[in-house]
Parts: structure tokens; sequence; C-alpha cells
């Protein structure tokens, strides 16, 4: 007799891992799309100015980069530094929540 059974009998016999909210659910929201998560890879080396994360992600687009940045930063996933100097210039590092999404993102280099 076959002992594999359907997915809508798994589903039925265990309960839901992701009941609302779901965690992982909320994690893809905070790191999905094309560029969060290498952006975040990044600056795991340590903060990095703007164009600096443009030159390590060359296939980016200013306007995209751009806006994951303020994304992660309203999500509090990286800090955004200005420098009060001439010319000014911004650093964008993680922060201490940032820092917890580390181990996923090594997983995925690895």
């Amino acid at each position: 007799m076959n002992t594999v059974s359907s997915p809508q009998n798994n589903a039925e016999a265990t309960p839901e891992i992701c009941d609302l909210p779901c965690p992982v659910e909320t994690t893809l929201k905070v790191i999905g799309g094309k560029w969060k998560a290498l952006i975040l890879f990044h600056l795991q080396s340590g903060p990095k100015r703007f164009n600096q994360l443009r030159r390590l992600i060359p296939s980016v687009t200013q306007r995209m980069i751009t806006m994951h940045l303020r994304e992660l930063e309203r999500d509090g996933i990286i800090h955004r530094q200005v420098f009060d100097v001439v010319p000014p210039h911004v650093e964008y590092s993680l922060t201490e929540l940032g820092w917890t999404i580390t181990p996923i993102l090594n997983a995925m280099a690895k």
C-alpha cells in the first residue's frame, strides 16, 4: 500500500505552521524584493555609501536601490546616517534587527 499522503491530507493532519501573523510572511514582506537581500548581504561587511552599493550591485537601477533602502530603513532593518561634511554623504548600516537576518542571508549564500 502507498504510504505517501496527499498534501491535502497533510494540511488537515498537522496544525498550521503559519498562523496569523505568519513570521515567514512578515520576513518576506520586509526582505522580499529583487535587491533587498543583496543590499543586506553587502551591508554585513560594514557600512556602505550609496555609490558603493551601486558598484556592488551593478544591475540595480538608482531608483530601485533608493526605494529598497528607504523601505529597509522604514522597517528598522538598516540605519541611514547623514554626515554633516562638505560634500555631505550618507552611510547605510545594519541595525540590531537587521543583524538578526544575517543567518538567513548566509544560508542563502551557501
